[in-house]
C-alpha cells in the first residue's frame, strides 16, 4: 500500500529530485511503497502500489542519442520508441544506454532514476501523452518512492521537449 505524504518544504532524507522541487516552490506529492525486489517491473509495481493507472505513471530511461545522453520520460504501460527520440532532439540514432553510465551519469540507481535532480543536465523528451493528465508520476530518485506532479511543472523543471516518444 502506498503512502501519501504531500511536501511543502525540504525535510530530512530527501532525494535530489525532491529537493529540486522543493527549491522550485513546486507542487508536488510523494508516494512511498515497499519495492519487491523481484518484481519483473519497476514502472508496473510502482502503479500497483499506488493504485494509479500504469498510463499516468511514467519511467525514465537514459538514451545515447549521436553520442549525447537523453533521457526519456515515457508511460510504464508503453516502450520507448528510439526513433521518434531522436527526432524530437534533431539527431539520427538512439539506442539505449549503458545502465551503468546512466547510473553514473544521472546519479541515481536504475529502477530509481528521476527526471529531476539529477548530477548532470541531461537533453529531456517527455511524452506528448503526458499533457493529456492533469498529474503524472515520475521516480522520485529511488526504489519505492514516485512523485506526483502536473507534466507542467515536470517539463519546465526539466526543459523538456513535449514529443510522441512512446508507443504501446
Amino acid at each position: 500500500m502506498a503512502k501519501k505524504s504531500k511536501k511543502s518544504q525540504q525535510q530530512p532524507g530527501g532525494t535530489p529530485a525532491t529537493v529540486a522541487l522543493t527549491a522550485a516552490g513546486a507542487e508536488y506529492t510523494v508516494h512511498a511503497y515497499d519495492h519487491d525486489p523481484a518484481h519483473p517491473s519497476y514502472g508496473e509495481e510502482a502503479a500497483q502500489a499506488m493504485g494509479v493507472s500504469p498510463d499516468r505513471v511514467f519511467k525514465t530511461l537514459v538514451a545515447d542519442v549521436d553520442g549525447t545522453l537523453t533521457v526519456a520520460v515515457v508511460p510504464v504501460a508503453g516502450q520507448l520508441d528510439l526513433k521518434a527520440l531522436a527526432s524530437a532532439v534533431g539527431g539520427k540514432r538512439a539506442a539505449m544506454a549503458d545502465p551503468a553510465l546512466a547510473e553514473r551519469t544521472t546519479g541515481y540507481v536504475r529502477g530509481g532514476i528521476s527526471p529531476l535532480g539529477q548530477r548532470k543536465k541531461l537533453p529531456t523528451v517527455l511524452d506528448a501523452s503526458a499533457s493529456a493528465h492533469t498529474t503524472i508520476c515520475v521516480s522520485a530518485g529511488r526504489r519505492g518512492l514516485e512523485v506526483e506532479l502536473s507534466p507542467e511543472v515536470l517539463a519546465k523543471l526539466t526543459e523538456a521537449v513535449l514529443a510522441p516518444i512512446g508507443r504501446a
